[in-house]
C-alpha cells in the first residue's frame, strides 16, 4: 500500500512527533484538526497528518464513502508509522483516528516499537445513542502511556458514562467542561469552543514531555 500523503507542522528537527488521524466524517484539514497541529507545534512538537484512504478518495472524487474495514485502516496506521519510525512517535487522533491508533497500540504490548504514547481526541467508547456496544475489549492490553481528551457531555461517551468504565491504569482522562464530541461547550457553560480547544492542547504537550 502506498504511504499516504502527509502534512506536517512543526520542525523535523523536534524531539516528538505526533501523527493524527483524523474520524470517520472529516478530513485531516478541518478547523479542529488544524488548531491542535499548529498549536501543538507552537509547544514544540513534530505533527504530522494523513488521510485514510477513503477520505483520500472522498477528496479526489467528491463522494462520500463509508470508512475502510478495520484491516485497511490498520494496515494505512501501521505504513505511516514506517515512514516515521527514526523518531519517538506518540500516535493518536480524533474520534476514529484515535480508535484505530488505540488497537494499535493495544497490539504493540512489550514489543520494540518507535511508539511511546498515545493520544485520543474524543474517544468514540460507543456508537451513539447506543452505550451498551462499547469499543473498550482491545484496551485490556493496553500498556503504554495513553491521554484521553473528552467532552463531559460527549455522546460517544460522556463523564457519567465513562465513570462506570475499567480502564487501565495507563490511560488518564483528562475532561474538557461542557465539550461535545468536538470539545464543543454550550453558550450557557460560559466557556468557549476555542478554550477547550487551548486547554486540550496544553495538556497534550505536557503529556509528551513527560514521556519524551
Amino acid at each position: 500500500m502506498p504511504v499516504p500523503d502527509f502534512l506536517i507542522d512543526g520542525s523535523d528537527s523536534y524531539p516528538m512527533t505526533v501523527i493524527l488521524a483524523h474520524g470517520a466524517g472529516a478530513a485531516m484539514d478541518t478547523p479542529f484538526m488544524n488548531a491542535f497541529a499548529q498549536g501543538l507545534a507552537k509547544s514544540g512538537l513534530r505533527v504530522v497528518r494523513f488521510e485514510f484512504p477513503f477520505m483520500a478518495d472522498r477528496r479526489d472524487t467528491g463522494i462520500r464513502k463509508p470508512p475502510n474495514r478495520m484491516p485497511i485502516l490498520l494496515e494505512t496506521w501501521g505504513s505511516v508509522i514506517e515512514a516515521f519510525q527514526d523518531c519517538p512517535l506518540i500516535i493518536g487522533g480524533k474520534s476514529m483516528g484515535g480508535r484505530v491508533a488505540s488497537m494499535i497500540a493495544a497490539d504493540i504490548g512489550n514489543k520494540s516499537s518507535p511508539v511511546m504514547g498515545l493520544v485520543c481526541l474524543g474517544y468514540p467508547f460507543h456508537p451513539a445513542g447506543k452505550p451498551e456496544k462499547l469499543r473498550l475489549d482491545h484496551f485490556e492490553t493496553l500498556q503504554m502511556p495513553s491521554l484521553i481528551l473528552q467532552g463531559t457531555r460527549d455522546a460517544l461517551g460522556s463523564r457519567d458514562d465513562v465513570a462506570g468504565y475499567d480502564l487501565p491504569d495507563c490511560a488518564r482522562v483528562h475532561w474538557l467542561e461542557d465539550g461535545d464530541h468536538s470539545f464543543k461547550p454550550r453558550k450557557k457553560s460560559g466557556r468557549t469552543e476555542q478554550q477547550n480547544w487551548d486547554e486540550a492542547i496544553q495538556v497534550l504537550a505536557k503529556f509528551a514531555g513527560e514521556i519524551s
